[in-house]
């Protein structure tokens, strides 16, 4: 019988080890985090089973590094869903795992209408999960014991779901693709962290003078050091919302401050003269932040007809051969190839449009092999499709008068 006992001494953790270490087969692993609620995006719950050894239940807060996990046995498989969700928090208490099985990955490249532990458990394995406590604040203590039977049972079944995947998986002949995408979400460096945090700010469009932006940024620092000092999740401090209003509102006192109502909330209030002191902090800000910041990221495709038609062209008829193969192939046609390197290729394709020349190009975006050996000769027969509509388009535009500068043959773009 599974206990909801959680494991908070490293007395306990040591003989968890050694149980889990006697087991049989992959590890299956969840996190429970309390995002939305608290600053940091930690693990405030470890749950663990492995056949022959049972579940075990973490408190990483109270037990520190767990790093003895990541040395139960050279080459065994950790069973995760979601597995990007995770394994940020896990590596933060020590916990690498070498070699991964995604569920959600797996249910996604066999094309599963549903996704979600719940609803791929339901299906394949006609176990129903109650997901009612999946949005609470983890890091509450004591953690009441319906939470606890709902975090057991989030992997309790979870290896036996691996295995029903990994043979459809195989039946399907898609395995060698889930190694390739298991390792890459392991390998997948974290996000660096943004220079100017702050310019993601909800609404931020309606600001447009500079002193504005230096309020709100103001703002937004001052929220981010209480939220972090607190570890409370900044928008539980003042939202977003009460930023953009106090930096847009022309405030000359504390007393206007207190009268917009988006800082009349019991969070907000309390610190009123903190809020106030940043908002004068921004008012004299001789340091103004740029209103828009250069960008060398391709722009949004709805301006690719005029900025560079060429392209324009290469993704629509790019698009078209993509999303036939997915449905082919029976999954998602983000899993075939993502929209974003994509786009990439066809804005900026290499000189050499050759099928080898755009698999390169795709793999030096972020495509694993199996997807850039299948992507790149639907490329190379879109592109020259591509070329012969718009040299048709230009051979009728100089049929029916003088053309203007048109754009580059390689490149799209239209010449200055």
């Amino acid at each position: 019988m599974v206990s909801v006992h959680v494991i908070t001494s490293r007395e306990e953790f040591a003989a968890a080890c050694a149980s889990l270490a006697a087991g049989q087969g992959p590890l299956a692993i969840d996190a429970e985090r309390a995002s939305g609620f608290t600053y940091s995006q930690r693990a405030y719950l470890i749950q663990i089973h492995r056949r022959d050894a049972g579940t075990f239940l973490f408190d990483p807060p109270a037990i520190g590094d767990m790093s003895e996990l990541t040395n139960l046995g050279e080459g065994t498989e950790w069973v995760l869903h979601a597995a990007s969700q995770d394994l940020a928090c896990l590596r933060e208490v020590g916990i690498a795992p070498q070699r991964i099985f995604d569920t959600e990955l797996s249910a996604r490249l066999l094309g599963l209408e549903r996704v979600g532990l719940g609803p791929v458990m339901a299906q394949l394995l006609d176990v129903h999960l109650a997901k009612e406590h999946s949005a609470v604040d983890w890091s509450t203590r004591p953690l009441p014991d319906p939470w606890l039977t709902y975090a057991v049972d989030d992997v309790e079944r979870l290896v036996d779901l691996r295995d029903v995947l990994a043979g459809l998986l195989i039946e399907s002949e898609k395995m060698d693709f889930a190694l390739e995408e298991f390792e890459a979400v392991r390998l997948r460096p974290e996000k660096l962290p943004s220079e100017e945090p702050w310019r993601r700010l909800s609404g931020m469009h309606v600001l447009r003078h500079a002193q504005q932006l230096a309020v709100a940024r103001s703002l937004w620092l001052s929220r981010d050091e209480l939220a972090r000092e607190r570890d409370i999740s900044p928008g539980r401090l003042i939202p977003d919302a009460a930023i953009v209003a106090a930096a847009g509102a022309k405030l000359a006192s504390q007393s206007d401050l207190a009268r917009l109502k988006t800082f009349t909330g019991r969070a907000s209030r309390p610190e009123l003269s903190r809020w106030w002191s940043a908002v004068e902090r921004g008012q004299a800000a001789q340091d103004l932040p740029a209103l828009r910041v250069p960008s060398d990221t391709i722009p949004h495709q709805r301006s690719w007809a005029e900025k560079n038609p060429l392209a324009a062209l290469r993704l629509a008829a790019t698009r078209e051969r993509v999303t036939e193969l997915a449905e082919n192939m029976g999954m998602p046609v983000e899993n075939l190839v993502s929209p974003g390197p994509l786009r990439e290729v066809c804005w900026a394709p290499p000189q050499d449009q050759s099928t080898e020349a755009l698999h390169d190009a795709l793999m030096s975006e972020g495509l694993r092999e199996w997807q850039a050996v299948r992507v790149a000769p639907l490329l190379a027969d879109a592109f020259a499709l591509a070329v012969a509509q718009f040299e048709a388009s230009e051979t009728t535009a100089s049929d029916t008068g003088p053309v203007p500068p048109g754009p580059d043959e390689t490149t799209g773009r239209i010449a200055p």
